[in-house]
């Protein structure tokens, strides 16, 4: 298993839930109605799958030895871009989850919380996706010793092996969605 390959098919989908956000955001705009259930679903996915599966995998295994191996260039590139974007993506989501549970209990104006945090959620992934898989992952490719990157496989395929329940459940809710927003 190429663990890059892996994280970058895993990139796929978390890029098809951005679609999913972006339309389930312009139904509240278009129709003034808030499926709290879905959003909870879209959260659900997100932290287990794109937080904890997959940035699990590329904060561990990847960026770690990025920094180990390369140095500072990788240090700069890891601690202070990609790391600070996905503490911002879990600050979107945290914001939204607080927004969901306001509208829950009547407030209706946080609609617009609601909204503005799903899709600051979507724009940041949209950005962070396109540099992990056009610069990041081409520059551990290059970067990294041969050994580093069969280690980092290898202990892929064993995370895989031991989380695949999660990985498994977030794809039916990924597929549960889509069918009924794309």
């Amino acid at each position: 298993m190429n663990a890059i390959e892996l994280m970058m098919e895993e990139h796929k989908n978390i890029k098809e839930m951005l679609k999913v956000v972006r339309r389930a955001s312009l139904i509240i705009l278009e129709e003034n109605k808030v499926n709290v259930e879905d959003f909870y679903k879209v959260i659900k996915f997100i932290r287990n799958y794109a937080d904890s599966h997959h940035h699990k995998k590329e904060e561990i295994m990847l960026f770690n030895r990025m920094v180990e191996e390369i140095g500072e260039t990788a240090e700069k590139v890891v601690k202070y871009g990609m790391l600070v974007e996905h503490d911002l993506g879990r600050l979107y989501v945290s914001n939204l989850e607080e927004a969901l549970k306001s509208y829950k209990e009547g407030n209706n104006e946080v609609k617009l919380d609601i909204i503005a945090n799903a899709i600051s959620y979507c724009n940041l992934l949209d950005r962070h996706i396109h540099k992990e898989d056009n610069v990041i992952y081409k520059f551990a490719e290059r970067e990294l010793k041969a050994e580093t990157i069969k280690n980092i496989d290898s202990e892929c395929v064993i995370f895989e092996d031991e989380n695949s329940n999660v990985k498994d459940e977030s794809l039916d809710i990924l597929n549960e969605l889509k069918s009924k927003y794309l």
